[in-house]
């Protein structure tokens, strides 16, 4: 009965794989079988993609097999190359010509200068052709060296070549067979061989390989294979377009962005009313019991310790600037981002058209959010504030909104069988659940936030990151390292506060 059974899986196997395969199904029905009922790795060598190579993993649709050995086989295939038709020592022939033709020209200036009875200048140009003459000699045994090792180019690219197809023969019909599980649960895969994907593939070849080829291995290789054969021209008409467009915006939109400035600048000065011009006592004395009592009395200590280096150190003024502007900017992305983040969980249209928005202004480099900052709102510490908005509420959104739509269903039709409201559920039940993800958002908010500090310093925003810029002019190796360690510090005292707090609640409940 056993013995029954098990025949009928294997007719069903087979059946499954010949539909998958179609080509040769038998051969892969044996080798697919030898693959799944071995305890330990089984070697099985398909002649077919050792002989055809990338050729065949196109065919089948194993397309990272055939990226993976394209790649590999253009690295033998141009050391091959080089060896057999490429003039290593082209590059270095065409100095040695140079060289001699500079020193005949050394040596025929000391016999004129000779024959002139400028006996000093004689002796110098003689002296310079002698040199270049021995220089020439130099380069022309490097080139000699590099001709003669065309032969070893030769061996080592064909003995990688051939070792590249042994590998791809033994590897194909396990790769294969990994791509036949996945079809058994997912039948978009392609089965068979493709035409198409054939054509594809060797045109993917009949591309790459020549090209390639003819690049590394030809002494002098067209520029327009090269370079991309454009001039400058698109990029200056396209750069005045756009610096055309952000002034027009710039003077239409005054009245906007002079609002805003007004707005982040007023919140701004009051944070730099209580952390820079309150004495310092006063100051550190409240941030250590913010600490203690939001976190534990370690924390309190940690933060003491580290107060007690910005102040020690004279970072005290800055760092409060930092805290300052990382705080303006924290609590804008906070009121901004956490609202935000509540309707995206919300709305699946309204998150699927803001989601390429977060992916851009996560995945643009710091530096670029400067250009439109300066064209709009100019330099300063406001101009800063607002480039480090940019940066650092992508977090927020996306975990705020990623922590709601993790609530599981189920707690929420209890809640509406109940009786709750949309505002009852989401303040009673899907905020608190939520919460340990928009806290991670909001933690990672507060350090993207600071770690900007020495980006915005280079449009004005001072603070610790102008004293890491300064020190980075001048090289001030030590300096620099301060101020560094002081930003890190800064970090630590918000992480420690803002973690400590929530953990504090979540250990209560």
């Amino acid at each position: 009965m056993a013995s029954d059974t098990r025949s009928t899986l294997e007719l069903d196997l087979s059946a499954s794989i010949g539909r998958f395969a179609q080509a040769n199904s038998d051969y892969y029905a044996a080798q697919f079988s030898r693959i799944q009922t071995s305890a330990h790795r089984c070697w099985s060598f398909n002649k077919a993609a050792a002989l055809f190579g990338p050729l065949w993993a196109g065919a089948r649709g194993a397309w990272g097999f055939f990226w993976l050995f394209a790649v590999f086989e253009l690295t033998a295939l141009v050391q091959f190359g080089r060896g057999l038709w490429g003039d290593l020592g082209a590059e270095k022939m065409a100095e040695v010509y140079k060289l001699k033709q500079r020193a005949s020209e050394m040596l025929a200036q000391a016999e004129t200068a000779r024959a002139a009875g400028d006996v000093t200048g004689a002796t110098a140009s003689q002296e310079i052709g002698e040199n270049l003459g021995l220089a020439a000699q130099s380069m022309l045994l490097e080139a000699e060296q590099a001709t003669a090792g065309a032969t070893t180019f030769l061996i080592v690219g064909l003995g990688l070549f051939i070792a590249i197809r042994i590998a791809m023969g033994f590897l194909a019909n396990t790769v294969y067979e990994k791509q036949f599980t996945r079809w058994r649960t997912d039948h978009t895969i392609q089965t068979g061989l493709k035409r198409s994907n054939s054509l594809f593939a060797a045109l993917m070849v009949v591309i790459m390989y020549p090209l390639t080829l003819y690049r590394f291995t030809a002494s002098k290789p067209d520029a327009r294979l090269v370079e991309f054969p454009v001039g400058s021209e698109y990029y200056v008409k396209t750069a005045k377009v756009l610096e055309s467009w952000f002034d027009r915006t710039a003077v239409a939109g005054q009245g906007v962005f002079d609002g805003i400035t007004a707005a982040v600048q007023a919140f701004l000065d009051l944070l730099e009313l209580i952390l820079v011009d309150t004495p310092w006592p006063v100051v550190a004395t409240f941030v250590v019991i913010v600490a203690w009592q939001a976190a534990s009395v370690r924390v309190a200590i940690f933060v003491g310790a580290a107060l007690a280096y910005l102040g020690f150190l004279g970072f005290w003024e800055t760092s409060m600037i930092t805290f300052a502007l990382v705080g303006t900017a924290a609590l804008i992305c906070l009121v901004v981002g956490i609202p935000l983040g509540v309707w995206f969980s919300k709305s699946a249209r309204a998150y699927a058209i803001a989601r390429p928005i977060l992916d851009l202004m996560q995945t643009l480099p710091p530096f670029v959010y400067l250009i439109p900052i300066i064209a709009f709102f100019g330099t300063g510490k406001v101009p800063g504030v607002l480039a480090t908005i940019i940066v650092g509420m992508p977090p927020c959104i996306r975990l705020t909104a990623l922590g709601l739509m993790q609530v599981d269903g189920h707690l929420k039709e209890a809640a509406r069988a109940f009786g709750a409201s949309n505002r009852q559920l989401l303040l009673g039940l899907e905020l608190p659940l939520a919460m340990p993800s928009i806290m991670t958002g909001i933690n990672q908010t507060i350090l993207l936030c600071l770690a900007m500090v020495v980006i915005a310093s280079l449009i004005g925003a001072k603070g610790l990151g102008q004293d890491v810029l300064v020190a980075l002019q001048y090289v001030a190796k030590g300096q620099g390292l301060l101020a560094g360690l002081a930003i890190l510090f800064c970090a630590m005292i918000l992480d420690r506060i803002v973690q400590g707090r929530f953990k504090q609640r979540d250990d209560s409940g």
